[in-house]
């Protein structure tokens, strides 16, 4: 028999606000270039922090529908020159990652209009969803 597994909404709501939730009291939004480690427990290795984005104190608000969004993400200006191939949110102890993401022009977790990133300018997000699927 083929797995196929659903999920409730209330229960996807409740594990999206149990995973994001831990960013509460102002956590990070980080972009990297180089390779995207394995997962979010595999330590990093020569990727080079281009951004730093950091999260409002209150970072999502109430998972609905499945879905979370986060509030306001502070610009920030941009740290190192490079291409951003992933990133990475971190609570407020700037240490502990919470999710990895894929960052691309297109077809990526966080899409931006360009990859190619420049010190000095600014980095910004406008806006931020997570879904659990069903």
């Amino acid at each position: 028999m083929a797995h196929n597994p659903k999920t409730s909404l209330a229960s996807r709501n409740l594990a999206l606000d149990a995973a994001f939730d831990v960013l509460d009291g102002g956590g990070f939004m980080r972009w990297y270039d180089g390779t995207q480690p394995t997962d979010a427990n595999t330590a990093l290795g020569a990727q080079v922090k281009l951004a730093e984005l950091p999260l409002s104190s209150d970072s999502f608000q109430a998972a609905s529908n499945g879905s979370k969004v986060a509030n306001a993400i502070t610009s920030a200006a941009i740290l190192a020159s490079g291409t951003a191939t992933w990133g990475t949110l971190v609570k407020s102890d700037g240490v502990t990652r919470v999710q990895d993401f894929s960052i691309g022009t297109s077809g990526a977790d966080l899409t931006l209009n360009a990859v190619v990133l420049a010190a000095g300018a600014t980095a910004a997000c406008n806006s931020w969803t997570e879904t659990m699927a069903a």
